[in-house]
């Protein structure tokens, strides 16, 4: 899955030919030909936690846009009014898909320019709570049709009959014209982080006249959506976690959990044990000279080559042969769902270190929480399945099968059930791939880390070429930088949205802004 914790802690083979999409969008009834409705301001559901300033209003919308006068259901529109003197409207998204977005712009603070000069609107995608929430049972094999995806649909569809094939990213693009109708404007600015990136440019495609900025930030390439993309991200996952460990090596006077990244790796994998009661599955990172024992300095080269040689089959063996052992699963261990989940963000490092020095224990989460967690978990799968193109690889399944239900490997899981096809089985896509064409006044912008491991710098040049974006390349590897306080990237986006152009084209990664010590 793309994980949505960002932005609910602070509180992711084409059917159908270009000509089919473009047949479809045509045949679409012009839903936008009633009149618009007006947004009435006022305070947003504490549950979103945004901040105190953030408005919030509904809109009814259609439900499915090619039956513009059938059932409607409403979504919620948050909006942080300029501080200065007012530029234009620009609307966010914060990924996922079931990031939230009514929190976008707490969870990811803009920069002073941004706040200043901007109306920041988010637009609650659909099927989330603020957006007529999908409802789920509790999955129930025997009341599937078959497969996988057929289970899942099914155990939604059958509380909101017809609704859940419209949780799509065409139709939420239309849900965001709906909402720039209701605000009154030409034109609105776009910004898009993750599949946000994918769901800005569909608007645009769909709707260039009423556009004007469009801001991409960690582009993926829709054409890998999902399985794909997600088998794409388990490597970067991997690095992302090994350089993790190296930063806390770095950081020994602070933590004291080892001067090398093995060392530190080695505490990791004793502490993931105790809480599971197995040895995780993920393999170290590579040895250093100060891993060699004293006594083999003179073969420190042999000692080090041998120990990488072996490191990832060694994890593995020794996970499966105690799993098979004890009946036990890594999955269960906090610490391994941590490292996996803040891997992409450099900010949440030390909350990995602070747990491996006792600092921070598993606290339950609230109520609140674990509802918006669960319901984003449903939709999220529900749009995978509805727009799931890639190509499948059924000898995979094995593999699949062995991490998902044996293992319960975090790090491979995802990529393997849903490129070999048993993620979505019995689930077949609802919609055709729309293209992307760049048809603006204003060239886009795309902003991309060389070691995102969300979405991979190498694939996201699709995106780029599709919509001929000018690039910003940062460096390291965090995913998403909105927020982050980078300075020179804060001034070049200020600079694009201002004036449609920069001529900035790489930045350095942004610093750490949390506390080491204490968590955020």
């Amino acid at each position: 899955m793309i994980p949505v914790f960002r932005s609910i802690r602070c509180a992711s083979a084409v059917v159908g030919a270009a000509a089919v999409a473009a047949g479809l969008l045509a045949a679409l009834p012009a839903a936008a030909d009633a009149a618009p409705q007006s947004l009435a301001w006022g305070s947003c559901d504490p549950i979103h936690g945004a901040s105190a300033d953030t408005q919030c209003a509904t809109l009814r919308v259609p439900r499915d846009y090619a039956k513009p006068n059938g059932p409607t259901i409403s979504i919620t529109v948050s909006k942080l009014a300029a501080t200065g003197a007012k530029r234009g409207v620009l609307v966010g998204n914060p990924g996922g898909p079931g990031g939230d977005g009514i929190s976008m712009f707490t969870a990811s603070a803009p920069s002073a320019q941004m706040r200043q000069e901007w109306d920041l609107v988010a637009v609650q995608p659909r099927g989330l709570i603020g957006a007529t929430p999908v409802k789920c049972d509790k999955a129930d094999a025997s009341t599937s049709s078959g497969g996988a995806g057929a289970l899942n649909r099914d155990r939604c569809e059958k509380n909101t009959p017809g609704y859940t094939k419209t949780l799509t990213t065409e139709t939420n693009a239309r849900d965001i014209e709906q909402v720039r109708r209701a605000l009154g404007v030409e034109k609105v600015s776009l910004y898009g982080i993750s599949y946000g990136t994918w769901l800005m440019s569909t608007y645009a495609t769909l709707f260039p006249s009423h556009t004007d900025r469009l801001v991409l930030d960690s582009a993926m390439d829709p054409k890998r959506a999902w399985g794909e993309l997600l088998q794409d991200q388990t490597a970067g996952y991997k690095a992302r976690a090994h350089a993790m460990m190296a930063w806390i090596a770095d950081h020994d006077d602070v933590y004291h959990l080892g001067k090398t990244p093995l060392a530190v790796y080695q505490r990791w994998s004793v502490q993931v044990e105790r809480e599971a009661g197995v040895p995780p599955s993920f393999g170290a990172p590579p040895a250093r000279v100060g891993d060699v024992p004293a006594g083999l300095k003179a073969v420190a080269q042999q000692y080090i080559d041998g120990v990488n040689l072996t490191a990832d089959a060694r994890a593995r063996i020794e996970n499966l042969v105690a799993t098979l052992t004890t009946g036990k699963v890594q999955a269960t261990s906090p610490l391994l769902g941590m490292t996996r989940q803040v891997a992409p963000s450099r900010d949440y490092w030390p909350m990995v270190a602070l747990r491996m020095t006792g600092k921070s224990k598993s606290e339950k989460p609230s109520a609140d929480v674990v509802k918006l967690i669960t319901n984003a978990q449903d939709m999220q799968s529900l749009m995978l399945c509805n727009e799931d193109w890639s190509a499948k690889d059924p000898f995979l399944t094995p593999a699949a099968m062995l991490q998902s239900l044996v293992t319960g490997d975090v790090f491979e899981t995802a990529g393997l059930t849903y490129k070999s096809g048993i993620g979505c089985a019995g689930s077949a896509p609802v919609t055709s791939l729309i293209p992307l064409r760049n048809k603006l006044a204003v060239r886009p912008l795309q902003i991309q880390s060389v070691g995102d491991p969300q979405t991979p710098y190498g694939a996201s040049m699709a995106t780029r070429k599709a919509m001929g974006a000018h690039l910003i390349t940062v460096g390291g590897g965090d995913h998403g930088q909105l927020g982050r306080s980078n300075k020179p990237l804060d001034a070049a986006i200020a600079a694009y949205l201002r004036t449609g152009r920069t001529a900035v084209t790489k930045v350095p990664q942004a610093p750490i802004t949390s506390s080491l010590t204490r968590l955020p």
